[in-house]
């Protein structure tokens, strides 16, 4: 297995910033109290987006590439970041070959990662043999459920990894992506797929959840 690692620039989200009043973008009434701020506005997340899709296909645009989606929370992101790969596809001398594979790993509970990884979906995963794959995430946080997939997808002898994540956490990573959206605070975020307990994954916006929001939607 041969991981590349071409690892570009990302967008830095300050400790300190308390992100966008939320009178100022469009939230969901039902969740407006339950939030602190909007952290990363959704036309933001797609420009950032598609020049992830650039990256990807100036890297890997050589080879079939098996895109492997991290469910539930990544599927936004996966999809969109599809749409602007296909769109290169169509538009440039360049063009990659794609298939999509799924699976879901489950480390959250409430806010808190339970170390307790479970991975689920994996059998099809001897498909990835001699390929090249992209995994795709919402956001590595400790690096922890990374690494164990990336264990898991290793076992099955892939040509080539990349792992491409929204977002990355500062500062308790134990595992960097070679490709990364943005670099957020080390506060609980929801929106664009990202859930608490399964609610929020119907905000466009990436938000800081407020205390209330976690009381509200426990289990």
């Amino acid at each position: 297995m041969v991981l590349i690692k071409n690892f570009y620039l990302h967008l830095q989200i300050p400790d300190n910033s308390k992100g966008y009043n939320l009178d100022m973008f469009c939230v969901p009434k039902h969740y407006e109290q339950y939030l602190d701020s909007v952290l990363i506005p959704h036309g933001v997340i797609s420009d950032r987006t598609e020049r992830l899709a650039r990256n990807i296909v100036k890297d890997m645009g050589e080879d079939e590439l098996v895109v492997l989606c991290v469910l539930k929370g990544g599927y936004k992101f996966c999809a969109d970041l599809l749409d602007y790969i296909k769109a290169l596809n169509r538009n440039s001398e360049r063009s990659i070959r794609m298939s999509v594979d799924f699976i879901r790993l489950k480390s959250y509970e409430n806010d808190k990662s339970s170390g307790d990884i479970r991975v689920i979906g994996i059998d099809s995963l001897s498909t990835l043999a001699g390929k090249n794959v992209l995994i795709v995430e919402d956001i590595v946080d400790t690096g922890r459920t990374m690494k164990k997939l990336l264990k898991v997808v290793n076992e099955n002898s892939p040509k080539s990894v990349q792992v491409c994540s929204l977002l990355v956490k500062r500062g308790k990573n134990e595992y960097r992506p070679a490709y990364i959206g943005f670099e957020v605070p080390d506060k609980f975020v929801v929106g664009y797929a990202l859930d608490y307990n399964e609610y929020f994954r119907d905000l466009n916006h990436i938000c800081i959840i407020n205390d209330e929001g976690k009381k509200k939607f426990a289990v």
